[in-house]
């Protein structure tokens, strides 16, 4: 098996780091959408050719946009609200009121339903990072 990405990087917590800038969050109540839309962005962006939050689409409390390009060079907007991830458009910054597409609680599961080469490339990311762990417990 072969990956495009090195396992070790993959990320082991959500991004939320003591110096970053979400640290302002911590203990409120209120979820800021575009501050969940980052992380999902940063869990995942590995495995995809492209993908970043959109700055021309509004992103609120409530709700966030995502733009991502599979490996099979196909294009989506996800819409990010507390329902889950769907996808809204079939191009970058659009949504279509038309498009009823289901909810899916993670962007794995989401991205896994779009992308065969994200399902390689994250289970060959997974199965690196299982074998090095195993390594690691062996010394």
């Amino acid at each position: 098996m072969e990956t495009d990405c090195n396992p070790m990087e993959l990320p082991n917590n959500t991004g939320f780091e003591e110096d970053s800038d979400y640290r302002d969050f911590e203990g409120t109540d209120v979820k800021d959408m575009r501050l969940e839309a980052e992380a999902v962005v940063n869990d995942v962006l590995f495995a995809v050719s492209n993908m970043f939050v959109s700055k021309t689409l509004p992103c609120a409390e409530d709700v966030a946009y995502i733009n991502v390009e599979t490996r099979e060079r196909n294009r989506y907007c996800l819409e990010l609200t507390e329902a889950g991830l769907r996808v809204v458009a079939y191009d970058f910054d659009q949504t279509d009121d038309r498009l009823q597409t289901p909810y899916h609680e993670t962007v794995y599961s989401l991205l896994d339903s779009l992308s065969p080469a994200y399902r390689e490339v994250f289970g060959n990311a997974l199965l690196q990072r299982l074998e090095a762990l195993k390594k690691e417990s062996q010394r």
